[in-house]
């Protein structure tokens, strides 16, 4: 519980982060009144075991164990949900990887805003280390984004958000279709078309501490099609089998 007697929940889906999860674990909970849920699609490498192997000393850890990998928006929904049913009023997401600096979380949570992103691209925002290549990448892709959309978020795809409680209620997060990385560009184009308060903040996005990436070329590619779908007659969910 923070100092208003709300509770605040850490969402972080894992899959294959058994070198991070010990030490973002007690990073986050540096953090006073903050409670940690992994979210874990069955990782082979053993993250889901290590992860209850934590819980059963730290009370402010828990798992949410899935039965297999399905993309990191349908990771999101679920600890969402689970969130919420721990009677959350603050929901924070972030990477496990220590590209979102765990430091970060207190400024986060001080903002007054239904939304507030973690964003590389505002004045102070950065992202240490990237080749050249990437950056340009990112930032075009920003600006094509905001472009085709009208949304007018300076890193439309950033991953490090505290969410209101009311306010993944009042977008219906459960039904947000992109199941991918995409998820950020959907999950912030509802709570701007939704009216919601957004407040950006700078933050350094540094490269993974540990581990190995999971973002691909096709990702890149995927959040401009999801941003024209948006902009022209929004983004249904594949069936099941489909």
């Amino acid at each position: 519980m923070n100092a208003n007697g709300e509770k605040t929940v850490v969402v972080i889906p894992t899959y294959d982060e058994l070198e991070n999860v010990e030490r973002m674990a007690a990073a986050v909970l540096a953090t006073p009144g903050v409670e940690l849920l992994f979210v874990d699609d069955n990782s082979p490498d053993g993250t889901g075991a290590k992860i209850d192997e934590m819980a059963k000393s730290e009370p402010r850890v828990s798992c949410l164990h899935r039965e297999r990998k399905e993309g990191l928006g349908r990771a999101y929904v679920a600890g969402f949900a689970k969130a919420l049913s721990m009677g959350a009023g603050k929901v924070v997401q972030m990477d496990c990887d220590f590209s979102h600096d765990p430091k970060d979380l207190v400024r986060l949570l001080a903002e007054d805003a239904d939304l507030v992103i973690g964003s590389r691209y505002v004045p102070g925002g950065s992202t240490p280390g990237w080749p050249f290549k990437r950056r340009l990448i990112s930032r075009c892709g920003g600006i094509f984004i905001r472009a085709v959309t009208g949304m007018p978020l300076r890193d439309p795809t950033g991953g490090y958000k505290c969410w209101r409680a009311e306010t993944l209620r009042r977008i219906d997060f459960e039904s947000v279709a992109s199941a991918g990385y995409s998820f950020q560009l959907e999950m912030n184009h509802r709570a701007w078309k939704a009216g919601c308060s957004i407040r950006e903040i700078p933050i350094q996005f540094s490269d993974r501490a540990a581990g190995y990436s999971k973002i691909t070329a096709g990702i890149a590619v995927e959040s401009l099609k999801i941003a024209l779908r948006l902009r022209y007659g929004g983004v249904r969910r594949k069936q099941e089998g489909a």
